[in-house]
C-alpha cells in the first residue's frame, strides 16, 4: 500500500515536499508510461556575435542550398561541432 499524497496549498509547498521525500514511496513507477512532448522547445538566449561579413554570406549560401534559414544552419553547425569538442 503506498502513502497518500497530501493535499497542497501551493506550488511552493508541493516542489519542497517533493525535494524532501521519494515519490516511489507515494506511487507505483512500474504502471508508467512514457510520454513525448515534441513541441517543446528549448528555452533560448539571444546574443550578437561579430562576424566577418564573408563569412555571413558563405553561411547564407550554404543555408540557401540547404534550403533552411541561415540562423538555423548556423546553430546546427554550432551544436555538432560542441557535441565532437565535448567526446575529448
Amino acid at each position: 500500500m503506498k502513502k497518500k499524497i497530501p493535499k497542497f496549498s501551493s506550488e511552493a509547498e508541493e516542489r519542497k515536499f517533493w525535494q524532501e521525500n521519494d515519490s516511489s514511496d507515494y506511487m507505483d513507477w512500474s504502471d508508467a508510461e512514457n510520454v513525448v512532448f515534441s513541441k517543446l522547445k528549448p528555452s533560448t538566449r539571444k546574443i550578437s556575435i561579430r562576424l566577418p561579413e564573408s563569412m555571413i554570406e558563405d553561411l547564407k549560401v550554404l543555408a540557401n542550398k540547404k534550403d533552411v534559414p541561415y540562423q538555423s544552419l548556423l546553430k546546427i553547425f554550432l551544436s555538432e561541432r560542441i557535441d565532437s569538442e565535448m567526446r575529448y
